[in-house]
């Protein structure tokens, strides 16, 4: 059966800081944290290195998956992610995530930005 959704862990290069994430791809995902398109937490906090991530079949599972991880100690969280990646190595260019990738991602998004400028939308 085809995953459909997947919850992610993003770090910092220190390992001090944690985002739950959730998403239908991971792949693209990944992508835009590192790209920093979004300037929310993982921006701020310079969240670019995956570490953990679950798949699921069903969304509503995943969701709820990703509630109950936001609810945990960090302690379990950390338990979690070394058991699945001991070495919190970076697990972005294990699942397709590479340079090549994010560049077409920021690529894309100043495509849609410079579009919403010259359509005077203003939707970005």
């Amino acid at each position: 059966m085809k995953k459909e959704a997947y919850i992610y862990f993003m770090t910092n290069t220190y390992n001090s800081v944690l985002y739950i994430g959730i998403t239908n791809n991971l792949v693209r995902r990944v992508a835009e944290h590192k790209a920093k398109i979004n300037k929310g937490f993982t921006y701020k906090y310079n969240c670019n290195k995956l570490v953990y991530y679950e798949e699921f079949t069903l969304i509503i599972d995943a969701i709820a998956r990703e509630k109950q991880l936001k609810s945990w100690k960090r302690e379990w969280k950390n338990k979690l992610v070394n058991d699945f990646n001991s070495e919190w190595k970076d697990l972005s260019k294990d699942i397709g995530v590479d340079n090549e990738y994010i560049d077409a991602i920021k690529a894309h998004y100043q495509e849609i930005a410079g579009q919403a400028r010259n359509d005077g939308s203003g939707l970005l």
